[in-house]
């Protein structure tokens, strides 16, 4: 089974989402574009596990705690690695700095089960589209230089879910298997 650990995005910031794709879209043809609905802030991608390891993960991200809610401003867009030879087109995340720690404790609790670590850094992105071919970049370029600074939204989360994703062709379909607070309430 294919799971990963994210937050899920506020309605809000994901009908804005929607509208700037769907003013984008027409403009890339080489751009294979993400359903607003299965947008999410990655903490991290595990990949394919073993059932039986599924409930190891989930006892292990059970006791992830952070000391404050973390706070997420959506704003800008931008390409990975870069413009001019995109792989991938994102929304931008201004993240209070416990959004970093929290991934980096979800890294380390599941390393103690053979799940390797991220090469890269965490740099929170929403993915908006993936690309296979330059066909059509110059258009969104001009496109997003056109839309300016945009700004799609704030939030304040509390907890995180593990999910299941399953490969379809329409699209990866996400079942959210547990949700984990990881800021206690106050006694």
């Amino acid at each position: 089974m294919r799971v990963f650990v994210a937050l899920e995005i506020p309605d809000e910031v994901r009908r804005a989402i929607a509208g700037l794709i769907g003013r984008l879209q027409k403009t890339c043809r080489g751009a294979r574009w993400v359903r607003p609905e299965s947008i999410h802030v990655t903490l991290k991608f595990i990949g394919e596990t073993p059932p039986e390891q599924v409930e190891r993960i989930r006892e292990l991200l059970t006791g992830v705690q952070s000391p404050a809610a973390v706070e997420i401003n959506f704003r800008g867009t931008g390409f990975f690695p870069n413009a001019n030879r995109p792989r991938v087109f994102w929304a931008g995340i201004e993240a209070s700095p416990n959004l970093a720690d929290l991934a980096a404790e979800i890294e380390g609790r599941l390393e103690k089960l053979g799940i390797a670590r991220e090469s890269r850094e965490f740099k929170p992105h929403l993915t908006l589209a993936r690309f296979n071919s330059p066909v059509g970049l110059s258009g969104l370029l001009a496109a997003v230089t056109t839309e300016g600074a945009v700004e799609f939204g704030r939030g304040s989360w509390r907890e995180f879910h593990l999910y299941q994703s399953q490969l379809k062709p329409g699209g990866a379909v996400y079942t959210k298997l547990a949700s984990f607070e990881f800021v206690k309430a106050a006694l």
